[in-house]
């Protein structure tokens, strides 16, 4: 059964493990998420660092998340660089893809051993 955008998030994984395999453990996210543009963008993927995420309520904007990684504009990225993926960190993905038109997110964790989480949320839900 093939997934949405499966083509797409594998390459995000590929370039995922080529940072920490690279890198290892240890560093601050932000290390990790200037070294994932730089190996996407040599895949040949769009990239956006920061990509602000609306949170609207009635129409009107009530809050500002900001993601750390928006991929060819169809998945989000959210980098950890902790012990273990947390329901925390799920709900935090989740709460991005429902907030924006984007379905497909990864969690990719930088910890002592490399975690990646795949989340999808329709858009015919929202």
């Amino acid at each position: 059964m093939k997934m949405l955008h499966d083509n797409l998030t594998e390459r995000v994984i590929k370039a995922f493990y080529e940072v920490y395999n690279t890198l290892g453990y240890g560093f601050l996210e932000k290390v990790y998420e200037n070294a994932m543009v730089l190996e996407l963008q040599k895949g040949g993927l769009k990239v956006v660092q920061q990509a602000p995420i609306h949170v609207f309520y009635n129409g009107q904007i009530i809050g500002d998340y900001f993601a750390d990684l928006l991929i060819e504009e169809k998945v989000i990225v959210e980098l950890k660089s902790t012990k273990t993926i947390s329901n925390e960190h799920i709900a935090q993905i989740l709460n991005y893809l429902k907030a924006t038109n984007i379905e497909v997110g990864l969690i990719l964790n930088f910890g002592p051993r490399p975690q990646v989480k795949r989340k999808v949320y329709d858009n015919h839900l929202k």
